[in-house]
């Protein structure tokens, strides 16, 4: 096309197709996307794995409660409320202020014994140390035998 040739009345009609088509294909590529889009979600949903961490968790009843007023309430979630920080900073414990007959807060279970096994095998160097020393020798060995077969090859070839 000579778009300089052509009359202002065939370019804006021109631009005016242009114009229409990219709003066709523009629409077109968003409704393609938005069904991948929501064919991912319902994936996501379905399978119960693909929920995301930032989703909510479902709602607990809460364990905690401010005497002074009882609705500021705490589920034990979270970061602590102001008057519960305020509270333990003044000396009182958290157990002061457990609703009763809401679960008692676990205490953390720890796998001190394990880990401190685990640790414990790991401090000791020297099956480390052993093993770099078994593999330098290996490594050794194996250019030991490379060098000497090397060698035998060019003395061979100058005999």
């Amino acid at each position: 096309m000579k778009l300089k040739s052509m009359s202002i009345a065939r370019l804006t009609t021109l631009r005016d197709k242009v114009e229409a088509a990219l709003k066709s294909r523009v629409t077109e590529t968003r409704h393609d996307l938005e069904g991948r889009l929501a064919k991912l979600s319902q994936f996501g949903k379905a399978g119960g794995r693909g929920i995301s961490l930032g989703m909510r968790r479902g709602s607990v009843a809460p364990k905690y409660h401010n005497p002074e007023n009882p609705n500021e309430t705490w589920a034990g979630r979270g970061l602590r409320p102001r008057w519960l920080v305020a509270a333990i900073k003044s000396g009182h414990k958290l157990e002061d202020f457990l609703i009763e007959g809401a679960p008692k807060a676990r205490a953390l279970k720890t796998r001190k014994g394990q880990k401190a096994g685990k640790a414990a095998a790991r401090k000791s160097s020297k099956p480390r140390k052993l093993a770099r020393k078994a593999k330098a020798a290996r490594t050794s060995a194996t250019l030991g035998r490379a060098q000497a077969s090397k060698a035998a090859t060019q003395a061979e070839a100058t005999a």
